[in-house]
């Protein structure tokens, strides 16, 4: 005959479990704060192997360092989190922490970020560095994307902008009629139009494709970006316009940037200017070696003949300028922008 249990004993076991229960809970709760799990500190950016990612994973590993292991940084490139706009809105709203890419990515969020494809400012990369480490033009860039919850913690150089194509161009002239991949910004379409192409503003994981199947011709963006997507296979034929620069911005979420304690956020932003100002040398040692990578792996590269660039960069500053004149503030940010090229001559 089976045997209960008496009643007084399932209660006495249910007291003891409970009792266990908030003995664990209340030793939880009375560990210091040093126990609890690191804050997660995501940065996310769109290419991989060039200076935006190695920007990232020097902030990330100084953070890391610095933050005594409170804040856990973690490295996503290659847009391992989606499209760039995906990226861009998630680090708004803070699902992201940071995003690093083209600052004229930002030009939906505010349309002053265009006048870093200015044709004609950056000439070098020297006097480039010189006018990024400008501090009243960048502390006024820097802030713009605040009121939409971006807060601008870094720009760096990219590299020079080139476009390479399917086929060999040996001049501008031959850019007449080619579908070339832009920046979605409008500086940079009424460049293209000027040389006579048509611009194509596509996500940049589909350029690849893109080439490989003939939608479109070719793409402007710096030799880095190139030969860390292999585009030597596909569109080997580079033309070193080198009309503009590509200036990485480095952004954080401001709503999670805010939710930091003081000491914590003094980390994260000595982080970023550390890393900021200690990248330029190794940005300088990319170009060189990516350029000479671009040419081992079967790319040519032809540069714009002396007498077609002075009329090619007359066309396109004036382009430039004929933009940012119609909008206000992009005109008066265009021109601290100016004001600082001048400065660092």
């Amino acid at each position: 005959m089976k045997r209960h249990r008496p009643k007084c004993c399932i209660y006495r076991s249910i007291i003891a479990a409970l009792s266990l229960c908030f003995a664990v809970a209340l030793s939880a709760s009375l560990q210091p704060a040093t126990a609890q799990a690191p804050i997660v500190m995501k940065v996310s950016t769109a290419t991989v192997n060039d200076a935006q990612h190695e920007w990232i994973k020097r902030f990330v590993a100084t953070v890391n360092k610095n933050s005594g292991g409170r804040i856990a940084g973690e490295v996503y490139s290659a847009s391992q989190l989606g499209s760039i706009p995906r990226q861009i809105e998630a680090t708004q709203l803070g699902a992201v922490q940071g995003w690093v890419g083209p600052a004229e990515f930002l030009a939906g969020i505010d349309r002053r970020f265009e006048i870093l494809s200015a044709a004609g400012v950056f000439v070098s990369t020297e006097q480039a560095q010189r006018i990024l480490q400008d501090e009243k033009f960048t502390k006024a860039f820097l802030k713009i994307a605040e009121p939409k919850g971006l807060m601008g913690v870094g720009l760096f150089l990219g590299g020079p902008n080139v476009i390479t194509t399917r086929k060999p161009i040996e001049n501008v002239a031959g850019l007449k009629g080619l579908k070339i991949r832009v920046l979605a910004s409008a500086v940079q379409l009424e460049q293209i139009k000027k040389l006579g192409a048509t611009p194509l503003p596509i996500a940049l994981g589909e350029v690849l494709p893109a080439l490989q199947q003939g939608t479109i011709d070719g793409l402007m963006t710096s030799i880095p970006v190139m030969t860390a997507f292999k585009y030597y296979d596909a569109a080997p034929n580079i033309l070193e316009t080198n009309h503009s620069y590509i200036i990485s911005i480095a952004t954080l979420s401001k709503r999670w940037f805010e939710s930091l304690p003081p000491d914590l956020q003094k980390v994260v932003h000595e982080a970023a200017n550390r890393t900021t100002a200690e990248l330029y040398p190794w940005i300088v040692n990319m170009l060189t070696e990516e350029r000479k990578a671009w040419m081992a792996h079967g790319g040519r590269i032809t540069q714009v003949p002396p007498a077609d660039r002075a009329a090619m960069m007359s066309a396109l500053e004036q382009t430039s300028a004929s933009v940012f004149a119609a909008d206000p503030a992009l005109s008066k940010m265009y021109g601290e922008l100016v004001a600082a090229a001048n400065r660092a001559k």
